[in-house]
């Protein structure tokens, strides 16, 4: 059975697993849920991570420390961008939008590369 185009890989897995355990997709959908959720709690305090039948993950400190410098560029060319008096309000949104995620990035990464 091949996957629609309008359904997403994850509510294909989850329907085909669903129909061949005779399990309800919610059951399952929360299943998959909870163990993401305790693999990325897990890859914020560990450097790696091994699903067994899945692969291994591993944090890359040299990338992260790039990546992170990178973000803090960014954030000082936002705030720049920012002070600046003559732009116009809907740059001024779009920039504190995306201030704001880079800020949420830093805030995030920060911790794992300390």
């Amino acid at each position: 059975m091949n996957k629609p185009i309008t359904m997403s890989v994850k509510e294909w897995i989850i329907k085909r697993m669903a129909i061949s355990l005779v399990v309800s997709e919610k059951t399952i959908d929360q299943v998959i849920n909870h163990q993401f959720d305790s693999a990325n709690d897990a890859l914020n305090v560990h450097d790696s991570l091994e699903i067994s039948g899945f692969g291994k993950f591993l944090f890359n400190i040299k990338k992260a420390n790039a990546h992170y410098a990178k973000l803090l560029q960014m954030k000082q060319a936002y705030e720049n961008t920012l002070a600046d008096e003559s732009i116009t309000d809907k740059k001024r949104h779009a920039t504190e939008l995306r201030m704001i995620t880079v800020l949420k990035d830093i805030k995030i990464l920060k911790p794992k590369i300390k």
